[in-house]
C-alpha cells in the first residue's frame, strides 16, 4: 500500500479541477500536483533519498508543501514536522528526537539552516527542483512510518508521534462520514493540514488560510470574507479562535463550518449559527493529536434540553463517539483505543503517563474528563488536572460565557481554592461573583487577558495563568 496512491487515482479522475488555492492567482490542479510530486520524487531519488529515510520539513504552508508531502510519500520517506508554535526550540527538539537523514526547506525557511546548529549535522539537503520527469510510487507495508509530528507541549515536553500509512488510512476512513463532500462543487477553507491531505483523496478543492497560522487570533474578518466570497467557499474547517473572528464578521457564505482543536463553547456555536444562512450548520469536532476524530456534534442535532444543560453546568456536548473508536471512562478520564489512536510515542517517552494496557489493548489517556449520558452521548467536562472543589472547568466556563460582559473565562485551583479568572468588562464583577458563588466557586478574578496556547490560540494556557494569578 501507499497512502498517496488514492490521491494519484483521484488526480486521474479529476484532472484539471483545482486541488489547492494558496493565494490570489496561485492555484494548482489535481493533475498538475500529481505530475509535480512525481518530478520531485524522481529528483530526490536520484539525490540518494530512499524508503524509510526521515526528512525534516521546514516550509511555509502552501502548494509547495503539499507537492513535497506527496513526493516524499511516493518515495516511502518519513516526513518529520517540527511543532511550528515552538519556533527554533521545536526544530532543535525534532532533530534530537528523530535524527533525520535529510532536510527540506524553501524560501525564507532556508535560513533555519544557519540559525539552528543541530541542522548542520544533517548531510542531505533537498530542494524543490521539479525539472525531472517521473512517476515513482513505492509500495510499503501498513506499519511503514509516513509522518512524525509532535504534541503541543502545553502540558510538558512535546512528544513525538509516529503515524504509519495504515494509521493515516484508518484516520481517513474515520473522517470520511464527517468531511465527505455533499456536492461536486464543494470548496473548503482549510486551516488544518490533515484535512487538506484528506481532500486530495476526495477531489475536494482546498483553499488555504490568508492569515498567519501561528496567530489566528489576529486574523481579520473582512479579509476572510473576501477570500470566501472570491473563491466560492462552501465549507470551512477552522479552530475556535478563527470561529470567534468569523462570528463577528456578519453574514457568512457557508453551508457548513467545522471547528475543533480546542473547546467549542455553546455561545460560539450560537453566534456562528446566527451568522450563517438558513439550513447551514456548525459542527464541533472533538479529538486530539493522538486520536482524531473521537466524536463530533452538529449544532442542528442539539436538542433544547441539551442546550439548556450546556448553559447550566453539564459540560460540552461532544456527540456520539465515532464507530471505529473504543471509548471508556476511568476515574472520569476519557480513554480511547482503535486503529486511528496512537499506541505509543517515539522512544517510549510519555508512554507511562499517557497509555494504559488493559487486557492486552493499548488505551490512550486523553487527560480530559467526560461522561456518557443515557443515550451514549459524550460530554466533555474539562481537563482532569483542572478539577477543583468538586468542579471541572467546562461545567463553569461554558455557563459563564453567557454572563454579562464575559469574553473568556478559566477555572483554576489556587492554594486550595477554586478561582474563576474572567476576561471581559470588569465593571460586571459583582454580577460575576454572584453567579460564580451559585456554582460553588470561591473567588472571581478579572483579567485584561487570559493567556492562550501557542498552537491554535483556542485553549487556556493554564501554567502561565496560574503563575500570573499567584503573582497577583
Amino acid at each position: 500500500m501507499n497512502l498517496i496512491a488514492s490521491f494519484l487515482d483521484t488526480a486521474e479522475r479529476h484532472g484539471e479541477r483545482t486541488a489547492i488555492v494558496a493565494g490570489p492567482g496561485e492555484t494548482i490542479s489535481f493533475s498538475q500536483l500529481a505530475r509535480r510530486s512525481g518530478a520531485l520524487a524522481q529528483g530526490w531519488h536520484r539525490a540518494g533519498l530512499r524508503p524509510g529515510d526521515r526528512v525534516l520539513v521546514a516550509m511555509p504552508v502552501g502548494i509547495d508543501l503539499y507537492a513535497a508531502i506527496a513526493g516524499l510519500w511516493r518515495l516511502g520517506a518519513s516526513i518529520v514536522f517540527p511543532e511550528p508554535a515552538l519556533g527554533f526550540a521545536g526544530l532543535r527538539h525534532a532533530v534530537r528526537m528523530t535524527q533525520p537523514r535529510a532536510l527540506l526547506t524553501s524560501g525564507a525557511y532556508g535560513l533555519v539552516r544557519l540559525a539552528v546548529p543541530e541542522l548542520w549535522r544533517i548531510g542531505l539537503h533537498l530542494g524543490l527542483d521539479d525539472g525531472m520527469v517521473g512517476d515513482l510510487l513505492t509500495s510499503v507495508e501498513a506499519d511503514h512510518p509516513a509522518l512524525i509530528s509532535f504534541t503541543s507541549g502545553s502540558t510538558g515536553k512535546p512528544k513525538a508521534i509516529v503515524r504509519t500509512h495504515g494509521f493515516l488510512a484508518a484516520q481517513d476512513a474515520a473522517l470520511d462520514p464527517l468531511i465527505a463532500p455533499q456536492r461536486q462543487d464543494e470548496v473548503d477553507l482549510v486551516a488544518f493540514p490533515v484535512f487538506v491531505i484528506a481532500n486530495l483523496k476526495r477531489g475536494t478543492t482546498s483553499v488555504l488560510p490568508n492569515w498567519r497560522l501561528r496567530r489566528p487570533d489576529q486574523a481579520r474578518d473582512a479579509d476572510m470574507l473576501r477570500l470566501m466570497v472570491g473563491q466560492k467557499v462552501t465549507r470551512a474547517l477552522v479552530p475556535p479562535s478563527i470561529g470567534e473572528v468569523l462570528a463577528g464578521a456578519g453574514a457568512l457564505p457557508l453551508q457548513t463550518l467545522f471547528t475543533g482543536g480546542g473547546p467549542v463553547f455553546p455561545d460560539l456555536i450560537e453566534r456562528l449559527g446566527s451568522a450563517m444562512p438558513p439550513g447551514a450548520d456548525v459542527v464541533s469536532v472533538y479529538g486530539s493529536t493522538e486520536a482524531e476524530p473521537i466524536a463530533w456534534q452538529p449544532a442542528s442535532a442539539i436538542s433544547a434540553a441539551q442546550w439548556t444543560a450546556m448553559k447550566t453546568g453539564a459540560g460540552l456536548l461532544a456527540g456520539r463517539p465515532v464507530a471505529s473508536i473504543g471509548l471508556k471512562l476511568f476515574d472520569d478520564e476519557i480513554l480511547v483505543s482503535g486503529d486511528h489512536v496512537n499506541k505509543g510515542y517515539l522512544g517510549g517517552e510519555g508512554d507511562a503517563d499517557n497509555k494504559r494496557n488493559i487486557d492486552g489493548v493499548i488505551w490512550h489517556r486523553t487527560g480530559d474528563a467526560g461522561r456518557l449520558d443515557a443515550d451514549g452521548m459524550l460530554w466533555l467536562r474539562g481537563r482532569i488536572s483542572g478539577h477543583c472543589a468538586g468542579l471541572y472547568p467546562f461545567e463553569v466556563e461554558a455557563p459563564s460565557r453567557f454572563w454579562p460582559g464575559v469574553r473568556r473565562s478559566a477555572l483554576v485551583a489556587l492554594e486550595g481554592r477554586s478561582v474563576l479568572a474572567v476576561e471581559g468588562d470588569a465593571a460586571c464583577l459583582p454580577a460575576w461573583q454572584e453567579a460564580a458563588s451559585a456554582f460553588g466557586v470561591d473567588m472571581v478574578v478579572p483579567l485584561a487577558r487570559i493567556p492562550l496556547d501557542r498552537r491554535h490560540r483556542s485553549k487556556i494556557d493554564h501554567l502561565t495563568l496560574k503563575k500570573h494569578l499567584a503573582g497577583q
